[in-house]
């Protein structure tokens, strides 16, 4: 007579392995694509078990989102760290767009914003962020342009521009997210470089602003 082993997990360890299995269902189906009875069924837990971490179905959403965003935050501050030139801000550019449109979370976080859904400390309307995200890179980027400015003898930056500039990216970059496809196609464009060539060329018009003189 066989016995089954359960598999005891940490509460850290469990939380973990739902959103990787959600992560996977999201960038498979999208938000859609995101049902609490598959996504236990695929970590091979019960339906309650999610609740018990989660709550509900709007507080995995939530945890997915600000996972997707506190990656991305950290990356960015890490890359704003180093020299601004063409190829680093291009290549992080182009890493931000595929992991918003490959993983699907740029879907979800629009899918947010417009829902006006999500837990408390995370903003709907900035797209499932925690709600000081936007302005944590605001204000590395208006450092960033301020000692440029200093070193070149320029006057301070307006901290708006800063603002403005972490605005039009994060507009751009959930845009993508979501319909990248969908404008490629409605611009009539088929080559498959098309999108790819829009990133670079996003990348280089941040730099513009974020590091002038910069190459």
């Amino acid at each position: 007579m066989s016995v089954s082993t359960r598999v005891r997990r940490t509460a850290e360890e469990a939380r973990r392995l739902i959103l990787d299995a959600a992560e996977k269902r999201l960038a498979e189906g999208g938000p859609e694509g995101l049902r609490l009875q598959e996504i236990a069924r695929d970590v091979g837990v019960s339906h309650p078990a999610i609740l018990h971490h989660f709550e509900s179905r709007a507080g995995l959403v939530g945890a997915l989102a600000r996972r997707a965003t506190e990656r991305l935050e950290a990356e960015l501050l890490e890359a704003l760290a180093e020299p601004a030139t063409e190829n680093t801000v291009v290549g992080i550019v182009e890493r931000v767009f595929e992991a918003l449109t490959d993983t699907g979370q740029g879907r979800l976080l629009a899918w947010l914003a417009l829902s006006g859904e999500g837990p408390e400390g995370v903003d709907p309307t900035l797209g499932g962020t925690r709600t000081d995200t936007l302005r944590t890179l605001a204000d590395a980027i208006h450092a960033r342009r301020g000692e440029a400015a200093r070193e070149q003898g320029n006057p301070e930056p307006a901290r708006e521009d800063s603002e403005f500039i972490v605005r039009l990216a994060a507009a751009a970059m959930l845009g993508e997210g979501a319909a990248g496809s969908q404008l490629d196609r409605g611009l009539g464009a088929s080559d498959p470089e098309h999108a790819q060539r829009f990133r670079a060329w996003f990348g280089r018009l941040l730099l513009e602003h974020v590091a002038p003189g910069s190459s």
